[in-house]
């Protein structure tokens, strides 16, 4: 029987639960142990939710307080020497200064997460940087989760796709040049994983997704022998999305990796090449639910897409679930008073 899996959740609560908490935190009304507890009821009522669902591989670590792309960057120690100030007050009010400024520390700067109306803040990055586990987030949300007898996937933004989604400040600095300082955090994270019983971790690596120049090709495979080997027995799943990968399927198909996730709602026609290119120990993850709007999906379509996929892999070498996180999508749409009736 196919997996059935899920990418990410959308992290604002059914009522915007988040947004009300986080802004009264601002305005001061809300102490950071009730925000603390208004997020960890959000992401538990949402793996309960998923769990119910009957989701085979449920997220986590997809939940932010802000943005998982400065997540990502609180995590591996990418702070800007402005805030280093404000650090000293805990890593809470460094995560909003960066996202939102301090005094006399502007704030990072915002651009739109590819072709989406999300909107993540830009990493900042400068030669000679040092990269350290400054947040350990992804293994604290998996043991939470495990507390409540649910067992997930923890999500991480891929090392070269963090590098590439940021800001140099010189012109000359090629983002790559950082992969070897940056590589050790996501080695211990992996790592720690493993050692706290997490069979699945999903690594989002969605510039794959783009036109990439060789060195990029290049730096994923030397990346990911690594990660492959820091990982020991925890199973990766490498996450793609928001197009087809054209010239990139291939490399991407012989990186040392357990399922690679495509988007088949934007691309299905890469199906039938993956399928004939895919390694025999290698999985698929079909993404054939729209992650990115309401609509009703073409289940007939969809199914189609799968049956392929089984056909040729077999059922225990496919996964399905949507095309990307679902943060972009309402949670219910009872809530959706003002839709047209169609």
């Amino acid at each position: 029987m196919a997996v059935a899996v899920n990418l990410g959740f959308p992290r604002i609560g059914a009522n915007r639960e988040l947004k009300r908490a986080v802004e009264r935190y601002w305005a001061g009304e809300l102490a950071v142990e009730e925000l603390n507890e208004a997020a960890g009821s959000l992401r538990r009522r949402h793996w309960e939710l998923q769990r119910d669902a009957g989701i085979d591989h449920i997220p986590s670590n997809d939940f932010s307080l802000y943005d998982h792309v400065l997540d990502t960057a609180l995590m591996v120690g990418a702070v800007p020497e402005r805030f280093g100030r404000i650090e000293s007050n805990g890593l809470l009010a460094t995560y909003f200064a960066m996202a939102r400024g301090a005094a006399e520390a502007p704030a990072m700067e915002m651009t739109k997460w590819f072709d989406t109306n999300y909107h993540y803040i830009v990493p900042e990055l400068e030669q000679g940087m040092k990269f350290r586990l400054t947040s350990n987030k992804p293994v604290e949300q998996f043991v939470e989760a495990g507390q409540l007898g649910i067992a997930t996937r923890p999500v991480l933004l891929g090392p070269v796709s963090f590098l590439l989604l940021g800001k140099c400040k010189a012109d000359n600095l090629n983002p790559l040049t950082l992969i070897n300082g940056l590589l050790p955090v996501y080695e211990q994270v992996l790592a720690a994983l493993a050692a706290e019983g997490a069979q699945w971790v999903q690594i989002d690596e969605p510039v794959l997704a783009t036109d990439l120049d060789t060195d990029v090709i290049e730096a994923f495979a030397a990346v990911y022998q690594r990660l492959r080997k820091a990982a020991g027995a925890l199973k990766i799943c490498l996450t793609t999305y928001f197009g087809d990968l054209l010239d990139n399927l291939a490399p991407t198909l012989r990186l040392p990796v357990d399922a690679v996730h495509l988007d088949l709602v934007r691309a299905p026609g890469q199906l039938a090449r993956a399928l004939e290119l895919a390694p025999a120990t290698m999985s698929l993850s079909l993404g054939v639910i729209d992650g990115r709007n309401i609509w009703r999906a073409d289940l007939e379509k969809a199914l189609a897409l799968v049956e392929q996929a089984v056909a040729k892999l077999g059922s225990e070498r496919v996964m399905v679930g949507p095309s990307c996180s679902l943060l972009h999508c309402p949670i219910d749409l009872a809530n959706e008073t003002k839709l047209d009736a169609e």
